[in-house]
This record gives structure tokens, sequence and C-alpha cells, in this order.
């Protein structure tokens, strides 16, 4: 059953299940945080004994490890989240492994209590994430996949510069008025309708609802060439509404 379930107790913890851990999306747990879990278990099958080609369980492994890393850089104690590998037979582990973080999360107390950081900081910190998390997949896709036989590589994937760079580094895109055709596709192909567009309009992109997935920049066609990425510097302003129309030369009949 896929889905994040709820197990009530003094402090809240939420137990993820999929069919696959490598189905579990990253913004599956900040959204938990973000609702007011004061911790996540994650468990499933045991490295090397995927019932799948995919061995999803490697990739779980790498997005809760990098998603530890974020916790911590935005003031959230890492060990509110946990990922537990054992098999569907070994009914005496989950229970043990299910107590044992329960415990660990009532020490740690609400969210915000062990923190360096209190609710009202956590909040909009862990809401700015989940926004980005399109964006953090994407740059970190090939790492996000990788599959060591030493497990002990997997724990040197991600650094905390490495984070540090990924979220203070955050790309942004702009469409270019003097280039946009109006064509349309990237507002089709926008996985948000962040992109404001009409029939011979220039196209405008909302950064408020941009999610920083890059499709936007793939989907515009290389003629035209009209989607920009920023990094490190503003995004220029939208032009006038009043400014956007395209006014196309019709070919003169011979």
């Amino acid at each position: 059953m896929a889905g994040v379930s709820r197990l009530q107790y003094t402090t809240e913890v939420r137990l993820v299940r999929v069919m696959c851990t490598g189905r579990v999306d990253m913004a599956y747990i900040f959204r938990a945080f973000l609702n007011g879990a004061d911790g996540v278990l994650i468990g499933g099958c045991r490295l090397g004994e995927c019932n799948y080609t995919t061995h999803g369980n490697y990739y779980a492994l790498n997005m809760v490890l990098l998603s530890k890393k974020i916790l911590a850089h935005i003031g959230l104690n890492p060990e509110r989240l946990r990922l537990e590998f054992m098999s569907g037979s070994e009914g005496n582990l989950f229970v043990e492994v299910v107590n044992d973080f329960v415990g660990k999360v009532k020490e740690l107390g609400p969210l915000g209590k062990s923190e360096t950081a209190s609710m009202n900081d956590l909040k909009p910190r862990l809401g700015e994430v989940s926004k980005l998390v399109p964006y953090i997949k994407l740059e970190t896709k090939e790492k996000l996949l990788a599959r060591f036989e030493n497990v002990d590589e997997h724990n040197e994937l991600f650094s905390d510069d490495e984070v540090e760079k990924l979220l203070s580094e955050v790309a942004s895109y702009y469409i270019d008025p003097e280039k946009c055709q109006a064509c349309m596709t990237c507002a089709r192909r926008c996985p948000v309708d962040a992109i404001i567009s009409a029939k011979n309009q220039i196209h405008v992109i909302d950064q408020d609802k941009c999610i920083k997935c890059g499709t936007c920049l793939t989907a515009c066609p290389p003629r035209f060439a009209a989607v920009t990425k920023i990094v490190g510097e503003p995004v220029p302003p939208p032009i006038p509404e009043e400014k956007r129309i395209i006014v196309r030369k019709r070919k003169e009949s011979k």
C-alpha cells in the first residue's frame, strides 16, 4: 500500500510504506515534517535482496543520506529520520526497530525542542526545501543512482559543503522577451503551471510558483533558445503585460 501512515504516540512518528523504497520520494519526508511529524521511519528490503531488478533500496539509502544532510543544514535534527533494512519475514525485528525509533523520537521531543532553530524558523525552511525537491533531485541524479558494494562509500556521497552549495546556488529560469516566440511549448510542459502564457504573447515565468526543475529550458525549441538559466544573479523583472503582445509580420502575397 503506497502512502504515509501515522503512528500516534506522545510525539508523532510517521512510517512510510510503499511497494519499494525506491519509490519513496524525498518530498514525502519534508512534507511529513512540514505537517508536524516528529520523526519519519522508512523500512525496506535488505541491500542485495531486492525483489525487483531496480535495487531501489540503494536509491532510498542515497536519498535518505542526502535528506539527513539537508535536514541538518536547515537546523533540524537528522536523527528524526531513519532508514532501516529488514526482511519481510522479520516481524520481531520490525517491532524492535519501531519501538527503538519511537523511544528515540520521544527523547528528542516534539519538533523544534531539540533543534538549533524554533518551529517558526523551521517551518518556512521546510516549505522552501519541499518546493526545491525537483531541483535537488535533478542536480544530484547521478549520485542518487549510485550503487556500491561497500555501504560505507554511500556515506561519503554527499558532503556538507556540497549540500551548502546545492542550496545556496539555486538556479532560476528566465524567458528572454527578445527571443520568445510564444509557441507555448514550455508552458505546456511546465509541471506546475508556472509559466504565464497566451497566444501571441511573450511568456513569463512566475518565480514564486517555479520549482526550478529546468523543464522549460529543455522544452524551449533550440531555434528560439529563449529560456536562460541564471545562477548567483537576480532574475530580471518581467516585462509589463501591455508590452507582451507579439506583432507578427504577414507574408505579402505575390
